[in-house]
């Protein structure tokens, strides 16, 4: 199943459980009016930063505000579509994960230019850091997805050190 596919997938399974319906179908007819490479491209980012917000399995109000706020810049969405575009993507990465997490990650190599691929680092790290602390779990995620992405050990290092002061495992606890 394609990224586009899974995202109206996801929105109409949202569709039939809320409330909302009509205007869940109208951001996903606007969503299907987006070119199907921008689309692809878009659902994949959205869903590599739900994967780095839940990695310390528990996605804050503040890091769905940074996600929100980057999809909306990175599709050039209007909120509520960028909003929908960050739920759908959360819930699958609750709900698949794993492999899919690999799989999904490959395919925004695939079709992401090297410089978009970097953007996404820079990206990943805004919003692990959104809520003030990066943990060792999201910093050990967004390692992974640097490699999976095919950037080097030196171009993670060197985005990381722009976020320092958010690593908790570099705090001292003076408690």
């Amino acid at each position: 199943m394609s990224i586009l596919d899974w995202l109206r997938t996801s929105a109409a399974q949202a569709s039939a459980t809320s409330g909302d319906t009509e205007t869940v179908r109208r951001i996903v007819a606007e969503l299907d009016k987006l070119d199907p490479r921008r689309a692809r491209h878009l659902a994949a980012f959205a869903y590599i930063l739900s994967r780095v917000a839940s990695a310390d399995l528990h996605v804050s109000e503040v890091e769905t505000a940074a996600m929100v706020g980057l999809v909306r810049r990175e599709g050039d969405l209007p909120e509520a579509q960028a909003v929908l575009v960050v739920e759908i993507a959360k819930s699958q990465s609750r709900l698949s994960g794993g492999t899919e997490n690999f799989l999904v990650t490959r395919e925004f190599r695939e079709i992401a230019s090297e410089d978009e691929r970097r953007a996404l680092l820079h990206c990943l790290f805004a919003v692990s850091a959104a809520d003030q602390a990066i943990s060792a779990e999201e910093e050990a995620q967004i390692g992974q997805i640097a490699k999976e992405l095919g950037l080097s050990h030196a171009e993670y290092v060197e985005v990381r050190l722009a976020y320092s002061g958010k690593r908790t495992v570099l705090r001292r606890d003076d408690a």
